[in-house]
């Protein structure tokens, strides 16, 4: 019941936007034809009650096209955030009204605690913010008259079969990563930075030449699992938390780079207001999964040979690997000619930490294994879109 009424509910948003966008060309209005979030609705069906919510007939200045194409990419990415961080929720996180769905894996739990006691919480509060980051961006978009995103016609990934799992469509694929953990080279380097198009190397140079999961795929990966105190954590277990742990981290540097890149391009001011209050708890997500993930105790899967090295030790350790620094080392930034400075890297507008960077990135990580040529390029013409904003001078209203 309550599905059929928030798909209600949003088709009379569908009908609004119809009547009232200034911005549904051909390709925007692919939107309306079914773009949805499933799995979102019942913590996303709130603001959407009674018909159109108030904000929705209230008066506002219109935005640029660049601005909503930029809303639009965000909130496409938040959804793509929620759904995967629902899926690490529902095994190993905490499941509540918060954040609904699964009943959690005693296994798979105990083998995420190892890179911190609180990670079942961290993992939660992560979901949740992710939630509310696409809910906001979509509920904006109607006010400012113009379509919100919607994705559920691409639900249609498996889940896994592990106990505590929902059995439902999903956006994206945590069972076949490979996981590009440059990010944690790159953030203790001192003397170089993405946008001069420097590289970096592999934290786990293992996660970046395979497939891996990062959650059970079934109850088969939980074997040999016993609990107690201290619970008996089979290796290959262990393995999938530590790919978990790392692939946290990536997912949230990504957003770190991606709302300060974005935003550069915005016209409205408040809509720059959304991206650098949105922006900083992607920053704060990452910070915190790049301290978890030098938990990961250094091991090898037995099951197909995933390495996790001791990044504190030779031929790792130092600079570039030591795993309490946690905090952005000072690098070049804009010139070489001026001081290194603490800073996020990378922030060139449509550079490695653009919209079609973003997407790349997701594609090569595995997320998108499984889905359709449709999705793809719906997702890719909206990075296209975002990365081709230009910034006017428009009024706030």
């Amino acid at each position: 019941m309550e599905h059929n009424a928030h798909h209600a509910q949003k088709d009379k948003i569908m009908k609004h936007n119809t009547q009232q966008s200034k911005y549904s060309t051909g390709r925007r209005s692919f939107l309306r034809r079914g773009l949805a979030v499933a799995g979102a609705g019942a913590i996303g069906a709130g603001l959407l009650t009674n018909g159109l919510p108030a904000f929705a007939r209230e008066g506002s200045a219109l935005l640029t096209q660049g601005d909503v194409a930029i809303l639009r990419f965000l909130a496409a990415i938040e959804i793509i955030e929620s759904d995967l961080w629902q899926q690490y929720n529902e095994l190993g996180g905490i499941q509540d009204s918060e954040v609904p769905g699964g009943s959690g894996s005693a296994g798979y739990t105990a083998a995420l605690k190892v890179l911190d006691g609180d990670m079942d919480q961290y993992i939660h509060d992560n979901t949740e913010d992710e939630f509310s980051h696409f809910t906001f961006l979509d509920a904006y978009l109607v006010s400012q008259g113009a379509n919100p995103v919607n994705l559920d016609k691409f639900r249609t990934l498996p889940s896994s079969q592990a106990t505590g799992a929902q059995q439902i469509g999903r956006l994206t694929n945590l069972m076949q990563l490979t996981v590009d953990t440059s990010y944690w080279t790159r953030y203790r380097s001192r003397t170089k930075n993405p946008d001069f198009g420097d590289t970096f190397a592999q934290a786990i140079p293992g996660l970046f030449k395979g497939q891996f999961p990062a959650i059970p795929r079934n109850d088969n990966d939980l074997k040999g699992f016993k609990a107690g105190n201290p619970p008996t954590i089979p290796a290959h277990l262990q393995a999938i938390a530590n790919t978990a742990g790392f692939h946290f981290g990536f997912i949230e540097q990504g957003g770190t780079s991606l709302y300060p890149s974005l935003a550069q391009r915005v016209s409205n001011p408040e809509v720059l207001r959304i991206l650098l209050s949105i922006g900083p708890t992607e920053t704060q997500h990452f910070q915190t999964w790049q301290d978890k993930a030098g938990n990961a105790p250094p091991l090898t899967d037995p099951t197909n040979g995933l390495v996790f090295p001791d990044l504190n030790s030779p031929p790792f350790g130092g600079q570039d690997f030591q795993t309490n620094l946690i905090m952005p080392e000072p690098t070049i930034f804009l010139s070489r000619k001026f001081p290194v400075v603490s800073i996020i890297r990378p922030t060139e507008p449509g550079g490695s930490g653009g919209a079609v960077a973003t997407v790349k990135a997701f594609t090569a990580d595995g997320l998108f294994i499984g889905q359709s040529q449709e999705f793809l390029t719906f997702l890719g013409e909206l990075a296209d879109e975002a990365d081709a904003a230009q910034q006017t001078v428009v009024g706030n209203g």
